[in-house]
């Protein structure tokens, strides 16, 4: 008889959040841990009802959907990206906070993390390198408060239509001039800018849009700031025909406002009567994508390890009902799991999304670690006035 101490201990379900934290290194972070609980009640109670009640089927965004900004708010999901100063109440670096978020999300849909993602890299420009003013006013106002008055929502709009730019980010078909500059005021720009596959766009009040100089008394491109109650036209646009993610509101607006030059993101100086932005759009771009392209990777990990206990239930189920199948025999308790070939299959999937959400989450702790470096970086050269990508590598 084979001694019982013996036989080797199988995994007869997916990690739980005991192992979760331990793997993903947040186990002393009691904050990210109720954050993950918190966010996981969204995703599994209203997120799931919506897409039960068939939500998904529609492109508009409406009240039902709606729902969701509410949700976020009551569960910390939208103040958990701002720092505390203005609101928030994780202190630090929230490369690791947001890729928490968006992974919880993407369980049980993705469309729903897009919809948080978005309203937090409208503000990234801002938060990366926008003025004190700015992220003092932009980033309090997007924290929900405790009056009920909603707060501010924001859409990030690079993307503009075929056959202009497409998705290219070097080159810009959205253009900045100036429309007003009378002596001793400030300047008031006029920013045309279309955009393509804009997200939030159903209920942003605020977006934050890469244009290029159409003037010679602007030198580059920038990135301004545009709210929905500048002069001008500040149109939604139609929604978008998506064939996933339609619990996040995509839409092809249409701007064209007047606005202060304090607007530009990152501030300005004028030299020679020439408007100079501190930093290009393409400059901003750079600061943010890196950043926020590991949270879209791990919305791909958590699809894929969502859907291994699917699997495995329909994989026992696959012949229960049928006559020929009776409780007790192999093909009732194992279905398809008879054949090692569906067990195979499987095991490539979920070894997949454990590697990817292992690599995301190492990425995100890693940024968080790099995080207070690079700003200390950025202040040394702004404090020796050595402004721009050349002059910095160079210094």
């Amino acid at each position: 008889m084979k001694d019982q101490s013996m036989q080797s201990e199988i995994l007869k379900t997916l990690p739980g959040d005991d192992v979760r934290q331990i793997m993903w290194r947040y186990a002393d972070r009691y904050d990210l841990q109720m954050l993950v609980q918190s966010t996981r009640s969204v995703a599994r109670g209203l997120v799931a009802r919506l897409v039960a009640n068939g939500a998904r089927s529609s492109h508009e965004w409406n009240e039902k959907k709606a729902q969701l900004l509410q949700a976020f708010d009551e569960a910390g999901i939208t103040a958990a990206f701002m720092d505390p100063e203005y609101g928030g109440y994780i202190q630090g670096p929230k490369n690791l906070v947001l890729a928490l978020i968006a992974f919880e999300l993407s369980w049980v849909d993705a469309g729903a993390a897009t919809c948080s993602m978005a309203g937090n890299l409208a503000l990234e420009p801002i938060h990366e390198r926008g003025t004190p003013e700015q992220k003092a006013y932009y980033m309090s106002k997007a924290v929900p408060k405790q009056d009920g008055k909603p707060p501010l929502r924001g859409a990030f709009a690079l993307t503009e239509p075929i056959p202009y730019v497409g998705v290219e980010t070097s080159t810009l078909s959205g253009r900045v001039s100036i429309a007003r500059w009378n002596e001793g005021e400030e300047p008031i720009l006029k920013v045309e800018k279309r955009g393509r596959f804009i997200t939030n766009m159903g209920f942003a009040n605020f977006v934050t849009a890469a244009v290029d100089s159409n003037d010679p008394r602007i030198k580059g491109s920038c990135i301004v700031i545009i709210e929905e109650n500048d002069p001008g036209t500040f149109y939604r646009g139609t929604p978008a025909k998506k064939l996933v993610h339609q619990l996040s509101s995509t839409r092809d607006p249409i701007f064209n406002v007047e606005v202060p030059a304090s607007r530009i993101v990152g501030g300005y100086k004028i030299k020679d009567g020439v408007i100079v932005p501190n930093y290009n759009h393409s400059e901003i771009i750079e600061a943010v994508f890196k950043r926020t392209r590991v949270t879209v990777g791990l919305m791909t990990a958590a699809k894929l390890l969502s859907a291994v206990e699917p699997i495995i239930r329909y994989h026992r189920q696959r012949f229960r009902g049928s006559h020929t199948s009776q409780p007790g025999t192999p093909k009732y308790e194992l279905g398809l799991q008879q054949k090692q070939d569906a067990l195979h299959r499987l095991v490539d999937i979920w070894a997949t999304g454990e590697a990817a959400a292992s690599l995301g989450f190492a990425t995100a702790r890693l940024f968080d670690e790099l995080d207070p470096l690079e700003r200390a970086k950025i202040q040394h050269f702004e404090k020796n006035n050595i402004v721009g990508p050349r002059a910095q590598a160079k210094a």
